[in-house]
């Protein structure tokens, strides 16, 4: 009798990176719905509200970011650019099926652990091993096991609002 076939996971990691984009896509469109409405409660832009480009302590604007994600993990939110500090779990083989990004999970203060992945056909390689500390900015997309940190680089079509990877003080964006 032949053995059951087990997903491959890489085709995994696709359908969750397929529905990450969808449900990204869809809040874009509901976003879209509000602003035509102007209900004021959405900023004008996707920067998060909870943190300040110029603050003087980046501490406080990594907290400010753990507790966002904290937040948004329990209400199932998504979609936010967001500024956190981290220690890397573990770093993953990276995902090769289209667009390659460096994978790894970080563990940060304030909430659940998270996969980040960082496109390294748009960014260059971010040098990590276990146990690094790093800072990064990305957009944050739920998931039931903690959620995804993307769009850790610069926007190529300047649509997006960048984000970046810093360790040891220098920054890869």
């Amino acid at each position: 009798m032949p053995r059951p076939r087990r997903p491959r996971p890489i085709r995994s990691l696709a359908a969750l990176l397929a529905l990450i984009l969808a449900a990204w896509l869809a809040r874009q469109a509901g976003v879209a719905e509000n602003d035509a409405v102007g209900d004021g409660n959405r900023p004008d832009n996707l920067e998060s509200t909870f943190e300040s480009p110029g603050s003087p302590d980046p501490s406080s604007d990594d907290a400010a970011g753990a507790e966002r994600i904290a937040r948004a993990f329990d209400a199932g939110e998504s979609g936010f650019m967001v500024t956190v500090a981290g220690k890397v779990v573990k770093v993953l083989p990276d995902d090769r099926d289209g667009s390659r990004h460096q994978r790894f999970l970080l563990r940060i203060e304030a909430g659940p652990t998270l996969l980040v992945a960082h496109n390294i056909d748009l960014a260059e390689r971010v040098r990590i091993d276990p146990g690094d500390p790093l800072r990064l900015r990305g957009q944050y997309e739920w998931n039931d096991r903690g959620g995804v940190l993307h769009w850790t680089h610069r926007d190529p079509d300047g649509e997006h609002p960048g984000g970046w990877i810093e360790v040891d003080g220098r920054r890869v964006d």
